[in-house]
């Protein structure tokens, strides 16, 4: 993520990079994007993440040039870019494939284009080797695209991307091929490029945690629509619906129907024979109104006592433990089947589990704890 200074979706005077105003776009009777308006600024690393067939692409296809808008209009730079062809625009397109050409080298590859647009000798040697730079390929010039690694292959594409200084640069799942671990170092080189570059860089990816990692904001989209834009820590931690909620991250939804008590406080019947819980809220909710309350498993505490002071406190038992190294993930069944997840750090190593499967336990959390979501 970038550094918390940077946020021009925040200033009233900055003129965004791409403006989407009131797009839609069909295909015969199916409605891919539906009356979207989006802002990204220069400098940006924007994210649009949702699952398949919510709109990801088409979005990116259509800031490239391979599609039109049916009705709306796109921006860029203050420009209607839709008569602009895809060759003319100042923006360039990162495939998940990497599409190389596989009998050219890495140098011609990141030439490519810069050859096509009859630059001079000596500006695309000086343009290649700086790219090759940046990307810390100087070493891997002349080798051919299946001579290299993977993760090599992904940096000359950004590279060839980079090298003919795009406003916009399209990552259209990117690092889909590589394995979790190369994939996360090259989130960080990514990030890296992209902050020396300067660029503005929109990614398209169905991976959270990609989007929660390398970008300054996250569009989450469904089924043509834009759920919530915001930052990485806001979507996480105040998200606007059920929806975003269960998309991002491991969360516990608990439905109930509320009933203000006191300033911002709410008491949730959410279960027969089992406490109310209580929960603030800046949302203004009518009494009887249904409600979500979503819960991150991390902000549950485990024991096995109950807590003296707890706003909320349930009895249950341990029905599974998932050890993840770093975090244990405890699913703890309430009477009635509801299953609440726990997450614990293991700073300490274990040499035995504090709880374990059939224990009886009490989960508790503040009244802060949670987020509080309309149907």
């Amino acid at each position: 993520m970038q550094s918390s200074k940077f946020a021009p979706w925040d200033d009233p005077d900055a003129k965004p990079l791409i403006r989407f105003r009131n797009v839609t776009k069909r295909f015969g009777e199916f409605t891919a994007i539906d009356n979207l308006t989006l802002d990204i600024y220069e400098r940006e690393f924007f994210a649009l993440l949702g699952p398949s067939g919510c709109g990801k692409t088409t979005m990116m296809r259509m800031l490239a040039g391979f599609e039109n808008p049916t009705e709306g209009v796109i921006e860029l730079a203050g420009q209607d870019i839709a008569p602009v062809p895809p060759n003319k625009r100042a923006v360039n397109m990162m495939f998940q494939s990497y599409a190389l050409f596989p009998h050219l080298s890495v140098w011609d590859n990141i030439a490519f284009g810069l050859r096509r647009d009859r630059m001079s000798k000596q500006d695309i040697e000086k343009r290649v080797d700086e790219m090759l730079r940046l990307v810390r390929l100087e070493k891997f010039a002349k080798r051919k695209p299946h001579q290299i690694s993977g993760g090599q292959r992904q940096r000359v594409a950004l590279a060839r991307s980079l090298a003919k200084a795009p406003k916009l640069l399209l990552l259209d799942e990117p690092l889909g091929a590589l394995d979790k671990k190369l994939r996360q170092d090259t989130q960080f080189e990514l990030m890296d490029i992209q902050e020396k570059t300067g660029t503005t860089f929109v990614i398209v990816t169905h991976d959270q945690e990609e989007a929660m990692t390398v970008a300054s904001r996250v569009a989450v989209m469904d089924q043509g629509q834009l759920m919530q834009v915001s930052t990485p820590d806001r979507i996480y931690e105040t998200p606007n619906s059920v929806y975003v909620a269960d998309f991002i991250g491991d969360v516990n939804i608990i439905k109930g129907r509320a009933t203000p008590d006191g300033e911002e406080t709410y008491r949730i019947d959410w279960a027969e024979g089992q406490q109310p819980l209580i929960a603030k809220s800046s949302n203004g909710f009518a009494s009887g109104q249904t409600c979500h309350l979503a819960i991150r498993p991390e902000k549950v505490t485990i024991s096995s006592e109950r807590p003296a002071d707890a706003a909320n406190a349930l009895q249950g038992r341990v029905h599974d433990i998932a050890y993840l190294g770093n975090l244990s993930t405890y699913h703890v069944e309430l009477p009635n089947g509801t299953i609440i997840k726990a997450q614990t750090s293991n700073t300490r190593r274990i040499s035995r589990r504090t709880f374990t499967w059939e224990d009886t336990v009490w989960l508790s959390w503040t009244a802060t704890a949670g987020v509080l979501l309309a149907d």
